[in-house]
């Protein structure tokens, strides 16, 4: 069974929790330094966050993608609950990627307390 119900439940936990990240100083000081415009295609169900250096946006923008990640919500799940690292979800395409993948790389050391908030966001939403 999917963790996201629906496209509208998927925006408004996992969107949610990715604003709440932007909202901590030191990941939206990150994300602005990178420059980075990372554009996350989202399968079941289908949905697009966009992560930038102007905050999170959801669903098509005009904006211009400098990596573009493409994975099921329930991949995005396993990531956040550290049970997927980015790495080995590239190799293994669970998460196939275009552009600068090097830019999201150097924004993995920031995510580490994002790791320990998920499973409490998580559980504030039921899951």
């Amino acid at each position: 069974m999917a963790v996201f119900k629906d496209t509208q439940y998927l925006y408004d936990v996992l969107g949610g929790f990715w604003k709440a990240l932007y909202g901590k100083a030191e990941f939206n000081k990150a994300v602005k330094e990178a420059d980075v415009q990372i554009k996350f295609e989202i399968s079941d169900p289908a949905a697009v966050i966009w992560v930038g250096p102007d905050g999170i946006e959801f669903g098509e923008q005009n904006l211009k993608a400098d990596v573009i990640m493409q994975l099921a919500a329930d991949v995005c799940h396993a990531f956040w609950k550290k049970e997927l690292s980015l790495p080995v979800a590239l190799a293994k395409r669970k998460i196939k990627s275009r552009g600068n993948i090097a830019k999201v790389m150097k924004l993995l050391p920031v995510l580490k307390p994002a790791y320990e908030l998920y499973p409490e966001y998580m559980k504030e939403h039921g899951i």
